[in-house]
């Protein structure tokens, strides 16, 4: 076959398979493109790999070389993280027993489709700061609007879903945890802006885009148009009862006869070193989450008396718990009931749902808001008493019911900010144990979160 079949055949194949890109991030203004492809392979005016000729006609210093794997292989692995997959490596124990601490996942992108990038000019790989020199990995400007691209479905209750995190826009780098908005309630939000409560260094204050911040794992117990409530801890969707899951635990109290557990039963059990915290003299007193099946194999204990949960009552009011207004006295543990944002839908506001409702207005739909007294609201300069939303919402937690920090907390997760589904484990470490024995062979391409 000679050279310039050869080169037809590489430009239909290439040819196509960008064309078809195009039409996929429904953007037309890429396909000039082509023609780059055509010359690259067929006509050949444009001497594109001009960095690789030497004027000996000798094989091009090493260096270049790799300088050219290297920027291939970023290209690449760019655009894969971008539109295919990602790797996400499971930060903390909020979905522990349905995914551990040291899992590491790919995450399916093409799950619920593809973000088409909100800030293009980043380094890859870089979520929102570059190691070792602790800079920013991206520029601000050009921001693009939010555009998801076709998938294979949509979230659905129960799935495990990646997002980035909503109340991360505004982050103080010393503490980045808990959130801005939890420590402007804690101290002040005029101390935190100025860095004037003693004995804490709060570090820069950042702004973040949407695609710029911190990743987050929880399980979606809410869709939009859900109507949602817990009771006792238990979480109730539209009247029905959320299905059990194996991986969802909740803290109980276990009472010894005085004598320590075995650590080695704690291990069986899957229980981290973390969270076997106890106290006591005569009794000892073990205070750590535990699933059903946990449970009854530590009442079967001879040298345990008692296990019983760890509870908030109803009514009692946690400052902590979203949406964080003396009108509402929820906890974790009795939450609710909360209708989930659609887009589309119009609500009526009120002095008793603006407290709910207002950071979306603001913040998630980039609305100006403001508000005159109780009940007279200004909606970019208009006073209204509706708003109508623009986007869908979702309300996620994590299986590890009373160690999550979700949004019971900080509210609902906008759909702009969904990642993709975790669909695989390819590698899990236990933080616990040292190499190799941390190497927990059991969990490798583990079907993310199935029971």
């Amino acid at each position: 076959m000679d050279a310039k079949r050869k080169g037809l055949i590489k430009f239909a194949i290439w040819g196509t398979i960008y064309i078809l890109f195009c039409i996929w991030v429904q953007n037309l203004w890429l396909l000039p493109g082509v023609v780059i492809i055509f010359d690259m392979y067929v006509s050949k005016k444009v001497p594109w790999d001009f960095y690789k000729k030497t004027k000996s006609g000798k094989k091009p210093h090493w260096i270049v070389e790799w300088l050219d794997a290297i920027i291939f292989a970023l290209i690449a692995v760019g655009l894969i993280n971008i539109y295919l997959f990602q790797n996400y490596k499971i930060p903390t124990s909020s979905l522990e027993k349905t995914l551990l601490v040291g899992d590491h996942l790919f995450v399916s992108k093409v799950a619920y489709g593809p973000r088409n990038p909100m800030t293009p000019l980043s380094f890859p790989l870089a979520q929102h700061t570059l190691p070792i020199i602790h800079t920013k990995s991206y520029i601000e400007k050009p921001q693009w609007k939010y555009k998801r691209l076709a998938g294979f479905g949509h979230v659905k209750h129960d799935d495990i879903v990646v997002f980035n995190f909503p109340t991360g826009d505004t982050v103080c780098t010393n503490i980045p945890n808990p959130d801005y908005y939890e420590l402007c309630r804690e101290y002040g939000r005029d101390r935190v802006r100025h860095n004037t409560v003693p004995g804490v260094d709060f570090g820069e204050i950042v702004w973040r885009p949407v695609d710029r911040r911190e990743n987050y794992v929880k399980r979606c117990v809410a869709l939009p148009g859900d109507s949602l409530v817990v009771k006792n801890g238990r979480v109730i969707v539209n009247g029905v009862p959320q299905k059990p899951h194996k991986g969802i635990q909740f803290n109980y109290m276990v009472v010894t006869n005085g004598t320590q557990i075995n650590p080695k039963i704690f291990e069986k059990l899957g229980i981290a070193k973390e969270d076997q915290h106890y106290a006591g003299n005569y009794n000892v007193y073990y205070r750590m989450p535990l699933t059903d099946d946990n449970v009854k194999a530590l009442q079967e204990l001879s040298n345990v008396v008692s296990v019983n949960p760890s509870k908030k009552m109803k009514g009692e009011k946690d400052p902590q718990v979203f949406p964080h207004s003396d009108l509402y006295d929820w906890n974790a543990d009795f939450f609710g009931p909360l209708w989930i944002p659609k887009k589309g839908a119009t609500v009526h506001l009120t002095k008793e749902n603006i407290p709910v409702y207002e950071r979306i207005i603001h913040a998630y739909e980039n609305n100006d808001f403001k508000s005159v007294g109780d009940s007279i609201f200004y909606i970019n300069g208009e006073k209204t008493d509706t708003y109508t939303f623009k986007m869908d919402y979702y309300f996620m937690m994590g299986d590890n019911r009373d160690n999550s920090v979700d949004s019971r907390f900080w509210g609902f997760v906008p759909e702009d900010h969904v990642v993709g589904k975790p669909i695989l484990v390819w590698l899990s470490l236990d933080k616990d144990k040292s190499f190799p024995a941390n190497i927990r062979w059991n969990r490798f391409f583990k079907i993310a979160g199935k029971d």
